[in-house]
């Protein structure tokens, strides 16, 4: 019982200590550093070990310019204490009564007694630091790491050189740090990707490429290939990339994840021949199945991109063969799905794919890849315009697999058949309970549509120009891009000054992009912000229409003030951290 009530006894004092100091820190913060003072001399006087609170009480009296009273503690406390970081205190309280003579002989006095107690370093370098005094803090962390070479203190320097803006002293001691750390690779990466950029001639891009290509040079390790791979992927230079890749891969042959990963994001910012090449190596060095299909099916989604009515004939052809080398069983499910859908979406056989899914349908499945067979079954039904029976296959879905993320793709798609199908009310319905999905993507998506259906049943109770909407939307997903062109020429004419307006504008412009009509797609973009400049799709447009000057125009100038716009005038923006990242790159800026 005794030993209880000794137990709460502290942990009430250390309460009352931690409520004592969010009350000297708030007064502090705000600014009432009298009160402060109060509340500092009280802790500091039943906790007078207790540096932070000393240095808190010294920072309180130098707010007030009681700059005696400082050094009369600080003197009390040096006469008691061979810690030197008090000397760097009592410098700095000496630089603040404007008597810099003294002040730096207080703070040589500290640097030279880390000779006689390296333990010392941390704690002087970082009162040093505390006072913007880099470049001495640099001098002690240096001297510690000779006098003590097991301590390092490269994080440390990095930082320092980070603020003081030498970049390569920056990653030169991250660098080192990693070279004695290794675990703290993705640490560096981090702290590299703040310094760098896209722009491979960004004088920091060039700083740590020589480093790294120097440190591979001297010391041939596996993380520095690692390093320079990461930095050119930053850089989008895939297939520079791809080489470090591989040397990595001989010296470690057990696994191709990181080179099938390498291939995916060429893939994903379309450097679809540097793609291929990795999935050709993949292919050529790889025994096991799965990656192997992989593979093939990403090759084969490449080829679909550009290839003409003879060209699709022979990529189908491809697939069969990949069907009789592999069979069509549950291993080759992903295979059998993009075959499915490059019948339906590519050769415009919705029949001849959906007879074929529903043969994989009588595959022994999980009930995740059967999912995923009913979901792209579900798609297929929709271009055929079978709504029905699509919303059948979602649904079993959303009943098998509740909660998932796959069940809330599903729900989005009821909607957006439902939306096809005319029926706006119901879709809107399911739209409300998607706004909360924990896939962002989802909600994104569901947001759109639902204000899209929300904003014109509102204004037109037959809802004329929604339905001409819909089914321009319904055009596009079945590739029918010049119908849906077209039908959108149709809103732009009959409803023109509508609320639909600027949405079918938009919608066209992304199919003028697509199907290549760039100077098209222009003049959209160019009127949704001259005439919508405070709705919903203007940030929209602003990011499309400096993306398609930057990429497709060959005119960057013009981006820039587009960029611009996003970054001043709609920071709540989803395209606005990347309108951020492309204004510096275009403006040149050194990033840091």
């Amino acid at each position: 019982m005794k030993q209880f009530l000794i137990i709460i006894f502290i942990f009430s004092c250390m309460l009352g200590s931690s409520q004592n100091e969010q009350l000297a820190d708030s007064y502090f913060k705000r600014g009432e550093f009298e009160k402060a003072l109060i509340s500092y001399k009280k802790l500091y006087e039943k906790n007078q070990g207790n540096y932070k609170y000393l240095y808190k009480l010294i920072e309180t009296h130098q707010q007030l310019e009681q700059y005696d009273d400082a050094q009369i503690i600080l003197l009390e406390r040096i006469s008691k204490s061979n810690n030197p970081s008090l000397l760097v205190e009592l410098g700095y309280n000496y630089q603040l009564k404007g008597d810099t003579e003294i002040s730096e002989t207080y703070y040589t006095d500290a640097i030279i007694a880390i000779d006689q107690n390296p333990a010392f370093t941390y704690s002087v370098a970082k009162r040093l630091q505390d006072h913007s005094l880099l470049e001495k803090a640099i001098i002690v962390y240096k001297k510690g790491m000779i006098l003590n070479p097991k301590q390092n203190y490269n994080v440390q320097l990095a930082r320092i050189y980070g603020e003081l803006g030498n970049i390569e002293e920056m990653f030169s001691n991250y660098i080192d740090y990693i070279q004695s750390k290794p675990t703290f690779l993705n640490n560096g990466k981090r702290a590299f990707s703040d310094f760098i950029s896209e722009n491979s001639d960004n004088e920091n891009n060039i700083t740590l490429r020589k480093l790294l290509l120097k440190k591979i040079q001297a010391q041939p390790d596996e993380m520095w290939y690692d390093m320079l791979s990461w930095l050119y992927i930053q850089e989008k230079a895939y297939n520079k990339a791809f080489v470090q890749e591989k040397a990595l891969y001989k010296r470690n042959p057990e696994s191709l994840g990181r080179i099938t990963d390498l291939a995916l994001s060429a893939v994903n910012e379309k450097k679809y021949e540097t793609a291929n090449t990795i999935f050709n190596y993949i292919l050529e060095n790889s025994q096991d199945i799965e990656t192997r299909l992989t593979a093939h099916q990403y090759r084969l989604d490449i080829e679909v991109k550009n290839a003409n009515k003879k060209e699709l004939k022979d990529i189908q052809e491809k697939y069969q063969e990949l069907f009789k080398q592999y069979g069509t069983y549950e291993q080759t499910i992903s295979l059998q799905i993009a075959y499915g859908d490059f019948l339906a979406f590519n050769l415009h056989e919705p029949k001849e794919a959906s007879n074929f899914l529903k043969e994989s349908l009588e595959l022994e499945l999980s009930l995740f890849q059967e999912a995923t067979v009913k979901l792209k079954l579900g798609d297929i039904l929709v271009f055929q315009e079978k709504f029905n029976e699509a919303l059948i296959y979602y649904s079993q879905i959303q009943a098998n697999l509740k909660n998932s993320t796959i069940s809330q793709q599903a729900r989005y798609k009821v909607a957006k058949t439902s939306y096809y199908k005319g029926d706006f009310e119901w879709a809107e319905s399911q739209l409300k309970i998607l706004k909360s999905s924990t896939s962002q993507l989802i909600a994104n998506d569901a947001l759109d549509l639902k204000l899209l259906i929300s904003d014109n049943i509102q204004e037109d109770s037959l809802h004329a120009a929604l339905r001409l909407y819909s089914k321009a939307d319904l055009f596009a997903f079945q590739n029918k891009n010049e119908d849906a062109i077209s039908l959108l020429d149709t809103i732009l004419k009959e409803h023109k000054g509508e609320t639909i307006e600027d949405q079918a504008l938009y919608m066209q412009a992304k199919l003028f992009e697509k199907t290549k009509q760039y100077e098209k797609a222009l003049v959209n973009y160019e009127y949704i912000i001259a005439n919508y400049r405070d709705d919903i799709l203007a940030d929209d447009a602003h990011f499309y229409l400096a993306q398609l000057y930057q990429t497709q125009l060959g005119e960057p100038e013009k981006a820039k003030p587009l960029y611009e716009n996003i970054i001043f005038n709609h920071e709540d923006s989803i395209y606005f951290i990347e309108a951020r990242k492309r204004f510096r790159m275009l403006r040149g800026d050194a990033i840091n």
